[in-house]
């Protein structure tokens, strides 16, 4: 017998994800599942269920550590180039002072899940980025956002959680064949309406196989999933990196920002817009 926080498989899919049973329904025998690594909702006949053995978990554990590990290696490799163009800047700016500071953007994620609101947390320090962040159930989120936007104030906004396609198969351009896509798309639309100009707010939104074109028409600057794939955990976090750390008078290389991530252009994608990174002076002594 199933139950909730079991650690499943789907044998249909060859054991590729790793979920956590969320809800059983024996009536249907049927369970709902969450990813533990990707930002994926999902439900599951019984049949097709296996539980994860301590070795198999062990094994998703070290593919997790690789893959977050590659892509921190990444943006500390480009954060040392880019140090070093800064450092080129700022002697030429403030070669007469040189007590200046330095202050990347400020980050509001919104989250679904507290589990990844966490990984994102810990992430976010480990990139010296300020970030405030908010456990906000996926369907309460357009009726929120306004007055966190107003509470917090923040240079980029993360809306993500958990989504997906409820039946394969079907039209993948109807918003409503997905599992939270609306509300990101009702998200974003409020948060638009309060910040209009998408350089003053930067917005990335979505989660594992989010309608992206229905995320970025209503006003994101980055949205999940082009191709309808899944993305990892942290690949929001990592594209607010680029965007916090890139100079506020240069345009974030669309490129650069993608390439951070996992899943690459085929799980996020995005339109040109302008980096949070600004110098100061002069540095306060206290």
């Amino acid at each position: 017998m199933w139950k909730a926080g079991e650690m499943v498989t789907r044998k249909s899919y060859g054991k590729d994800v790793c979920f956590v049973v969320v809800e059983v329904d024996h009536d249907t025998e049927t369970a709902i599942l969450k990813g533990i690594d990707v930002r994926l909702m999902a439900d599951a006949p019984f049949d097709d269920l296996e539980r994860v053995s301590e070795d198999e978990l062990r094994q998703f554990e070290a593919a997790r550590n690789q893959v977050e590990g590659e892509c921190l290696r990444l943006i500390q490799s480009r954060r040392a180039h880019e140090y070093e163009k800064r450092a080129l800047r700022r002697e030429s700016r403030f070669q007469s002072n040189p007590d200046f500071f330095e202050r990347p953007g400020r980050v509001l994620h919104l989250d679904g899940d507290g589990s990844y609101l966490q990984k994102c947390m810990a992430m976010y320090r480990e990139l010296g980025i300020r970030a405030v962040g908010q456990h906000v159930a996926e369907s309460q989120m357009p009726d929120k956002i306004i007055g966190l936007l107003e509470q917090y104030e923040p240079d980029i906004l993360i809306i993500t959680g958990h989504d997906g396609v409820i039946k394969k198969g079907k039209d993948w351009s109807d918003i409503r064949n997905y599992r939270n896509s609306q509300n990101f798309v009702r998200t974003v639309s409020n948060a638009r309406k309060h910040v209009r100009n998408m350089d003053d707010l930067v917005i990335i939104a979505g989660a594992c196989q989010s309608h992206f074109e229905g995320i970025l028409d209503a006003g994101a600057n980055f949205a999940s999933s082009p191709q309808r794939i899944m993305i990892h955990a942290l690949d929001p976090v990592f594209i607010a990196e680029k965007i916090a750390f890139t100079p506020i008078h240069e345009t974030v290389n669309l490129y650069d920002v993608v390439k951070s991530t996992y899943t690459g252009t085929d799980g996020i994608g995005g339109l040109e817009s302008r980096g949070k990174y600004r110098l100061g002076l002069p540095r306060s002594a206290y």
